[in-house]
């Protein structure tokens, strides 16, 4: 499964990243960052934290929905997922990004 992540620019100026698998759907999205290369750490951590289950932060929410985020070593988080109706649907979600963020490519649209 081929997948990207993209580099962009917020309207506060600051750097993010998603990750997005073949069909351009979004798995995630990251914090904001003052530099870009920091952006870049958080997107490596990503490749490197998604084969380990235990990275995996699986959330449901008061309201029913449910979600996740992938945490790296220190137990930061470094991405967060969207909210999905479903415990199964946010647990396929988790295993395309395990199965997407490894070997995704990295696309800088900040130009």
């Amino acid at each position: 499964m081929s997948g990207k992540f993209e580099i962009y620019k917020d309207k506060a100026g600051e750097f993010r990243f998603r990750l997005k698998d073949a069909e351009g759907k979004n798995l995630l999205a990251s914090e904001g960052y003052k530099a870009k290369r920091s952006c870049v750490n958080g997107i490596e951590s990503v490749k490197k934290n998604a084969s380990n289950e235990k990275r995996f932060q699986k959330k449901q929410s008061e309201s029913g929905t449910f979600s996740f985020n992938v945490k790296a070593g220190n137990n930061q988080v470094i991405a967060t997922s969207s909210s999905y109706e479903s415990a199964e649907v946010r647990d396929s979600m988790v295993a395309s990004v395990q199965a997407t963020a490894p070997e995704a490519s990295i696309d800088d649209i900040c130009e």
